[in-house]
Parts: C-alpha cells; structure tokens; sequence
C-alpha cells in the first residue's frame, strides 16, 4: 500500500549561476522528511528504472521553457503522486538504490554529515539500549542492533518496530509516528518539534492471535510482558477490577506466560490508544478517546452536554478513508517541520446498508491511517493463509525477514469482489494526503 508522502509546498530558490530553481518539500507521515530538487528525484528515477525498468510509475516530464504557475503546480502534484506509487512497491522500498538515495537526501536537508553516534533506543519498561553506530544508520539498521543485543531471533524482527514517542512526567506516552525502514531515527530526533521525544521500540502488528508466533522467543515474550505491563499502567488496556488484582498477583511472582495469557483476555490488549482528540459523531465537537486493533476501531464519545458513548467499528465494514490537511503552511522559508496541527481522518461505514463518513480531528490522523492499513494488511494475510483460491502474492516488506506480508491494494479488492468480504462499489482513497480529492 501506499506510504503518506505529500509536497504541499515549494519554494523558489537562487542557484550559484543567478538563475532560480524549485525546491520541494516532502512531507512523510506529516512531519518534514527531506527538501529536494526536481534535478535530484529525475535522477534517482533514472537509477531505479535501471534496477527494475518500466515497472516503475511514470516520472514527470522535464520542462525546456520557464513553467509558468499552471506548470509548477501540476510538477508539484505529478511528483507527489510519483512518491506515493513508487513506494507501493516493496522490492522498490527494500532495494540499496531507494535506501540510499533517502538516505542522502535527509542527512543533506538538515545539514548533518555521516558521523559516529550513540542513540538510546527505550524499551516498554524503560530500560534504554544503547545503539554504536552512523548518523546515518536507518531504522531498519537500528532495529536489526537492537534486536541482536535483545537476543530476539532475527526472523521475528518484523514483528517489532522502532516508534517516535512523546513521554509526559506523568508516565503518559504519546505515540508519534511509526518509522519507516528507510527514515534516519537520528534525524528523526533532531527534526522533530514535538518535545520530550524517544525513540522507542514496540511490536508492530494488531492482531493479538499473532503472539503465538513469538511465545518460543524469550527475547520476544519478555518484549510482549513489557508492553503488556506497560499498556496496563498508562490505561490503554481496560481490566476489570478482579482482572487487574489477578495480574498484579502474577507479575509479583514473576509469571510472564500466565500474565500474557491473562492480558490477552483483557479489553483492548494488544490496542493503540491516540491522545484525545473530536469527531463529528453523533453531532459536531464530540471528544473522542480512540482505541484500535484486533480488526476493531473503538470510540469512547463524551457529547457536548457531558454524556458519554461507546461506539466499536468494525475494520471488514470500513469502505475506505483519507487524510486531509485543513491548513495553509505558514513560513515556507523557516523552519516549518509538522503537518500535524490541522489534520482530519475520515472513513466510510457500512451498516445494514447505509453508508456513513466519520471524521476524526486528531494530529495522529496519518498515525491512525497507517494502523488502519497495518489491520487490513494482516487480514489480508490471514485470508491468504486460509483461502487457497485467493492465488495472491503476499510480498516481503523489505531487505530483512518479516511477518507475512502485505498484499497489494488490488488484490485487496479483487478478493472482496470474489464475494469473500462485504463491500459496496466505489472510489477508493487508502490513507493518502488528499489536496484536491484524489
């Protein structure tokens, strides 16, 4: 699927002969990834189409003549489009032609050389590792150190991610973006503008069934207790009172399987909780604590007068959904690094054949997106594994071992017109940036 990679802004820059050229700022995720030249990403692409030929989306046209605004503006779109597609494709993504160029591209846009570092990657129970290694060591790389020096097993790697995460004194953590393979977490870090900021390590999956698969780990279950631990302390897991005495019995005497086996009983383990945040359901300026995973988005409503709601989405009834930016970007020159502050996620709903939007005003909307299609990506593996008529590849995710991965977007909706999931007819927008209505 594709990855949320936008330009909403360009700048005019001089260049050393005294003519001008356009530098493009692309945004991943909503937080500033990189500034780059038309010049640059039409040389990348050259690389790329040498690698894997014409597979690869088409790449805006060069322009021999001075663009007027009409031009620039469609560039700008037509590369936008470009990113997001050429993403899609995971032998791209997992390619040392990609990787390397991205990685050029960042240090090069916060002017920070290759050099050595040490960066603190933090476990659920605050332990941090210690990570030797370059500015430019990406966060696949880092995962991999991490992983060695935990003992996990490296084909259990996938299964784990490295997290941009907000810590508050008062033990609440706010999840900030999940990394990409390819983005630099040292320059994660110095470009961040939110506060208080850690690069943390977490599993990446949202399906709970899934723990089985890493229960024969050590490494791996002491990871899943922690977080389990942890999810209970900052209340995003929801014990009943007799649940939370019984596990707090079980963590005294050290007994991780039975803690684990318990938690999984609980409601919403194994979820992501998002800060609190407004909807427009059942009326307009509605708070909202959401909560998602195990295939269910869940909505905790306070209305306007003070009553509460309890909503649950099922993720095989959700048609489709989209970001949107709602501001204009001020201070295109500075130092302007988030998207985040006038973001909206809105999905369409079907139940008992009415079709509903539901919008989320949240600064984690690209966050939620990229849960929202960690969810469909795992049960589309499922139904792989399950169904032998599908006939669908399921790709690697990238260079190193992973969970079962992701299939393509139109395998997703070959399948469901198979008759296997219920789905009306429509446009369909996965998670991407939308400016004009894609």
């Amino acid at each position: 699927m594709k990855m949320h990679f936008c330009i909403p802004v360009s700048q005019q820059q001089p260049d050393a002969l005294g003519g001008r050229y356009v530098l493009y700022s692309v945004y991943l995720d909503g937080f500033l990834f990189c500034k780059v030249r038309y010049s640059q990403l039409h040389r990348w692409d050259e690389q790329l189409r040498r690698v894997f030929g014409n597979c690869l989306p088409p790449f805006p046209p060069k322009y021999y003549l001075a663009m007027t605004t009409t031009m620039a503006e469609e560039r700008r779109g037509q590369l936008e489009r470009y990113l997001q597609n050429v993403t899609a494709d995971p032998r791209v993504t997992g390619s040392d032609v990609f990787t390397e160029f991205l990685t050029l591209v960042q240090l090069q846009t916060l002017n920070i050389t290759t050099k050595n570092v040490a960066l603190a990657v933090f476990l659920p129970d605050g332990r941090s590792i210690n990570v030797e290694g370059l500015t430019s060591d990406t966060a696949e790389r880092v995962l991999e150190v991490v992983a060695h020096k935990l003992g996990l097993h490296p084909e259990l790697v996938g299964y784990f991610g490295l997290f941009l995460i907000q810590c508050f004194p008062e033990g609440r953590l706010s999840v900030v973006k999940k990394l990409a393979d390819f983005e630099l977490p040292y320059t994660s870090l110095q470009s961040s503008e939110v506060e208080n900021c850690k690069i943390g390590l977490r599993k990446w999956y949202l399906d709970p069934a899934m723990d089985s698969m890493l229960m024969d780990c050590r490494a791996a279950g002491d990871l899943l207790y922690m977080q389990a631990v942890q999810d209970i302390e900052i209340e995003w897991m929801k014990p009943t009172q007799a649940q939370r005495e019984e596990l707090k019995a079980l963590q005294k005497q050290e007994n991780q399987t039975k803690f684990l086996e318990l938690s999984q009983k609980v409601q919403h383990y194994g979820n992501i909780q998002l800060d609190p945040c407004t909807c427009n359901h059942p009326e307009p300026g509605c708070g909202v604590l959401l909560s998602f995973g195990n295939n269910e988005i869940s909505c905790h409503i306070t209305l306007p007068d003070g009553q509460t709601q309890d909503i649950v989405f099922q993720m095989s009834r959700v048609r489709c959904w989209q970001v949107t930016f709602l501001g204009a970007l001020l201070d295109t020159d500075g130092p302007q690094r988030t998207l985040n502050q006038n973001l909206e996620l809105r999905f369409q709903y079907s139940e008992e054949s009415r079709q509903q939007w539901f919008v989320i005003y949240s600064k984690q909307a690209f966050f939620l997106s990229s849960c929202l299609k960690k969810m469909v990506s795992e049960k589309m593996a499922k139904l792989t594994e399950e169904s032998p008529e599908m006939q669908i590849e399921v790709p690697d995710q990238g260079r190193s071992k992973k969970h079962p991965g992701q299939p393509s977007q139109k395998d997703y909706f070959n399948f469901l017109r198979k008759g296997k999931m219920k789905k009306s007819e429509g446009d369909y927008v996965w998670g991407t940036l939308t400016e004009e209505g894609l």
